[in-house]
């Protein structure tokens, strides 16, 4: 099990990104429009510098739903491969069904 604050903080990133989302993506396009003046160009990249880092998506980790585990990460099931493990042995993961021969 992760810790409480680490699941807590990627929490927060979470919400922060969806807030900043749209503010983000404006500066970031008037930054690499290749039309924009020098000028231009240069306030957005200050002011997109200027926001909080953890409004950038890049810095949300996927973590298990279950266990808050970072690593071992399976996107489809938004699980952990052990906690996914543990379903599939259990048959509560849809669709998944643990081989055996």
């Amino acid at each position: 099990m992760a810790k409480k604050s680490a699941i807590a903080k990627n929490e927060k990133r979470r919400r922060m990104v969806a807030k900043q989302a749209e503010k983000r993506a404006a500066l970031k396009a008037i930054a690499t429009d290749r039309s924009a003046s020098p000028e231009e160009v240069f306030q957005a990249s200050m002011k997109l510098a200027q926001l909080p880092r953890d409004g950038a998506k890049i810095r949300v980790r996927n973590r298990c739903g279950v266990t808050g585990r970072p690593r071992g990460f399976y996107r489809k099931f938004k699980l952990s491969r052990i906690a996914l493990r543990d379903l599939a042995s259990v048959g509560q993961a849809p669709g998944v069904v643990k081989s055996s021969w």
